[in-house]
């Protein structure tokens, strides 16, 4: 094991690293770094195609040669840039002056200026992280959530004609199907999804305080406005938010983190559901050689996957609330507040990823427990009371659902015999009387 696994102050980085590595390309400083050279390159792209002193370089091949110093740019770099932070105190600037000596390298000293020109360090930022985000969600966290899906599709699917005993309050109720419980969570998820992908990913892009004022009077003959929203959606995928201050609005990010919050939300209860059916063993779980359930308690095999899941989850949905609630809130036309928190906006994200690694590794354990979950719904025939009753009702029949409330709430058990006496006593018709006496737990189960 790496030694800075080891040592490193979070678990996303130490113990869940494996888990969490594959969101570093969006989230690690050098990530952050790349996005931004990113963005500053496909802004000179941009100007470019548009600027008349740049036109010599608007050409297929010099677009790839620019491109390269992004698509190329290694963790030597993003050090390099680091150095030239120390100097400058500014970790923006410092991406400017990496560009610039690249452009040195690529015989484009003439044209040096025009990089970030009539920007401020927000219009970098603030495409940077939403970009960053989008394809994080795009790359990492839509397919890891749909490798949970499909998992409890299949499970809805073979499951779904398996009759079991409902809980309401903790009290057996009217039965359903185990398929259609699961597929509550799936319904529930991708209802939230739709939500989710509806929010627009924007980004500020508009100069120090929002009104192009620099580009204006360099070029005041430009329709800047038009030409921002072009380029923030063209080159990076991304809307741009028409009215703001110096930074983002993020009204739009916030909409983003509380989307993710109820989807995490979503899958809590389903975990703690599946919790609560492995402790009414209505699963057991595969076991595998070497693993030890507890330190004291040879026999035990804990459903720790989907309590690390719901543990991650709720951690989560705290970092993304904050972050929902923080960021749209600056002082006048900006203050510093948002730049140090927004770049924790890859921790709650990291502990998703750890929660849906667990959700999915908890439920490849499951083993269907068929006897335990027919034994306790043929336990409870008290529970036909409900089609007994509405059957009565739909023939007119005097007070039905107090009748059966005189039945069900005696102290003594409710039996499949006791039942049929019952519907013996009544004074019906013998073809209503067999039409009751067909009802049993395994088939009053709806549709």
């Amino acid at each position: 094991m790496e030694l800075s696994i080891l040592t490193a102050t979070s678990p996303i980085d130490g113990r869940y690293r494996e888990k969490t590595e594959n969101l570093s390309g969006y989230f690690s400083e050098w990530a952050l770094i790349r996005y931004r050279v990113r963005v500053e390159i496909e802004y000179f792209i941009f100007l470019s195609e548009h600027l008349p002193q740049l036109k010599p370089l608007n050409q297929a091949e010099m677009k790839e040669r620019l491109r390269n110093i992004y698509r190329l740019f290694s963790t030597d770099d993003a050090a390099h840039v680091k150095e030239i932070e120390k100097i400058t105190n500014h970790d923006v600037k410092a991406v400017e002056y990496f560009i610039k000596e690249r452009f040195d390298g690529l015989s484009l000293q003439a044209y040096k200026e025009f990089i970030h020109f009539g920007l401020t360090s927000q219009d970098i930022n603030n495409t940077a992280f939403p970009l960053m985000i989008k394809e994080s969600l795009e790359e990492v966290y839509y397919p890891e959530i749909q490798s949970a899906l499909d998992i409890l599709k299949r499970y809805a699917e073979e499951w779904k004609e398996i009759p079991m005993l409902a809980k309401t309050h903790g009290q057996p109720a009217s039965p359903t199907r185990l398929g259609k419980e699961i597929m509550v969570f799936v319904y529930r998820v991708e209802q939230q999804l739709k939500l989710l992908k509806a929010v627009p990913l924007s980004a500020k892009f508009g100069g120090a305080t929002g009104n192009f004022n620099a580009h204006k009077v360099a070029f005041p003959d430009y329709e800047w406005h038009q030409m921002g929203n072009t380029f923030v959606r063209d080159f990076l995928g991304l809307e741009r938010e028409e009215w703001t201050t110096q930074i983002s609005n993020y009204d739009n990010l916030a909409a983003l983190f509380n989307g993710l919050s109820r989807i995490n939300t979503v899958f809590i209860d389903m975990c703690r559901d599946f919790w609560q059916y492995i402790s009414m063993e209505y699963f057991k779980q595969k076991i595998k050689a070497g693993e030890v359930g507890s330190s004291a308690m040879p026999h035990k095999v804990n459903p720790i996957d989907f309590e690390n899941a719901e543990g991650n989850l709720g951690f989560a949905n705290a970092l993304l609330a904050y972050l929902a609630a923080k960021l749209p809130v600056s002082r006048l036309q900006r203050d510093l507040t948002d730049s140090t928190v927004i770049r924790n906006v890859g921790v709650p994200l990291a502990h998703i990823g750890i929660a849906f690694a667990g959700m999915v590794k908890g439920l490849d354990k499951l083993l269907l427990n068929r006897e335990a979950i027919a034994n306790e719904l043929n336990s409870h025939w008290a529970v036909v009371a409900e089609a007994i009753q509405t059957i009565l009702r739909r023939e007119n029949y005097p007070k039905p659902y107090e009748t059966l409330k005189e039945l069900t709430r005696v102290n003594e058990e409710i039996t499949e015999q006791s039942i049929h006496n019952f519907i013996d006593s009544l004074n019906l018709d013998e073809t209503i009387k067999n039409e009751l006496k067909t009802v049993t737990p395994q088939n009053y189960v709806g549709v």
